[in-house]
């Protein structure tokens, strides 16, 4: 008997030390797996918390034409257009004041969760019209919309459109600017104008055959004059053009 013990017990010490080591690599592989998990779900919490926004300030260099378009990340609205290079269309947001893209201060206003709509929506492309909104008031507009008009904000005139005018649920916003064309925009009107974030349109030729559609609330047309004017000089500062 005492000899069995002895055969017996080498075999029993070598079952623990496989099973030992297979113990050991389990608990490593899960602390690896824990590890990896943590920074992962740090990043993917990041990226669920940012929704699609960058507080990247890089600048990036957008060519549409004749014209280079030079904007910071958190100012372009799409993932995939954060990117040097040649593009058909550019999509912007900014926050209205200031003038400013995405940032941790100005995440509430960016997620429509602050107590007032402050984004306006930008958007450069090559021009296909001749005429922008004001240029086309008179030739184009003039004989769309019914007459007379009712008092608007900020002393600006609002006339609705006639059935055949294609532009159903819309209003036509004029401000009139003495020595300049009137400050034009479309507006959403109805139960579709409560629903969007910007229900208002205007367009303006800027650079070289450059086209600028910029989408904003409707109480903005409040302070229209100061917002046309922002929006071209802001515009005036992100574009180089070729010449």
């Amino acid at each position: 008997m005492k000899k069995a013990a002895t055969v017996h017990g080498p075999q029993l010490s070598v079952v623990d030390s496989k099973l030992m080591k297979r113990v050991f690599y389990v608990f490593s592989a899960l602390a690896v797996l824990s590890i990896a998990i943590s920074l992962g779900g740090k990043w993917f919490g990041r990226s669920i918390a940012m929704a699609g926004y960058t507080d990247d300030t890089t600048i990036h260099e957008v060519v549409i034409g004749n014209n280079v378009i030079a904007v910071p990340a958190n100012v372009i609205r799409f993932d995939q257009a954060r990117r040097d290079g040649i593009a058909s269309r550019l999509d912007l947001y900014l926050r209205y004041p200031e003038m400013d893209g995405y940032s941790e201060a100005a995440r509430d206003d960016f997620n429509h969760t602050g107590p007032s709509k402050d984004i306006i929506f930008l958007s450069f492309e090559r021009q296909i019209m001749s005429r922008d909104m004001s240029g086309r008031l008179a030739p184009i507009y003039s004989a769309l919309i019914i007459q007379p008009g009712t008092p608007g904000p900020g002393g600006t005139t609002l006339y609705g459109f006639t059935e055949k005018s294609g532009y159903l649920n819309e209003v036509l916003a004029v401000g009139n600017r003495p020595g300049k064309d009137p400050f034009v925009a479309r507006c959403l009107s109805g139960p579709s104008a409560a629903q969007s974030l910007a229900p208002c349109e205007r367009d303006i030729q800027v650079g070289d055959k450059l086209s600028l559609t910029y989408r904003f609330p409707r109480e903005f047309l409040e302070d229209w004059q100061a917002l046309d004017a922002a929006i071209a000089a802001e515009a005036a500062r992100m574009l180089r053009t070729g010449r």
